[in-house]
């Protein structure tokens, strides 16, 4: 039977041919874990096979997640990566260490208000809507910048980077073209803010060619955790 650290080597081994493909050092590329819907144990399982960085998307089962694993796993990374209310923030200013979708000042803003004083500041990702579709969010790439100069202003808040989620498709090319428009919008904030590291793209199924497009982070939930459970 196939356990998650062997699931969890193989999406590694993944991540170190496509780097290898591409030229690229496998150093360059974090793969964060999404653990949505999946019990305790197996981010246990997943933890105990040298995995550090987590992935959640809703706001409650996060929050559970942290207050009962932190504390004997105080070297886990948490990171939101679902979409946010703003009746929510306090939440995950007060117990994540990165956010991937804020496309909103009044979201940042809020963000940075409720971040305890004792805590490091927050790590952002601005969600763009890459492929335009109406049913996800994000800001466009016409608003990143007046965003990206709001949130580097705010002292509870570090800009990092950007996340985005192309359209769900066999058509490779239309993935690539969408990947490559998010590279270079990354590069261009890259040169206006020498902070920014993260370029927060690519999934179980198309992490290849997000690496090959200069991502730096994989977001992988089924091919370590199994299909998530329906909610």
């Amino acid at each position: 039977m196939t356990t998650i650290a062997d699931r969890l080597a193989n999406a590694q081994h993944r991540i170190e041919q496509a780097a290898q493909i591409s030229s690229r050092n496998t150093d360059e590329i974090q793969l964060l874990a999404v653990s949505k819907t999946k019990p305790n144990s197996d981010i246990l399982a997943a933890y105990a096979a040298g995995q550090r960085r987590f992935g959640e998307n809703y706001v409650q089962e996060g929050e559970s997640k942290v207050k009962a694993l932190t504390p004997t796993c105080p070297d886990i990374e948490w990171h939101f990566i679902g979409p946010l209310q703003s009746n929510k923030t306090k939440v995950i200013a007060a117990h994540f260490d990165w956010i991937h979708t804020v496309s909103r000042e009044k979201i940042a803003a809020r963000l940075n208000e409720q971040r305890p004083q004792e805590m490091a500041p927050l790590n952002i990702c601005i969600q763009i809507n890459i492929s335009g579709e109406d049913s996800k969010s994000g800001a466009t790439p016409a608003q990143l910048f007046e965003l990206a100069d709001k949130v580097v202003q705010m002292p509870k808040l570090v800009l990092r980077g950007l996340m985005a989620i192309p359209t769900a498709t066999s058509d490779k090319q239309l993935q690539k073209d969408e990947f490559q428009r998010l590279q270079a919008l990354y590069q261009e904030l890259q040169s206006l803010y020498p902070q920014v590291d993260t370029l927060s793209m690519g999934m179980s199924n198309d992490l290849e060619q997000a690496i090959e497009q200069g991502s730096t982070m994989v977001r992988i939930g089924s091919a370590i955790f199994g299909e998530r459970e329906k909610r």
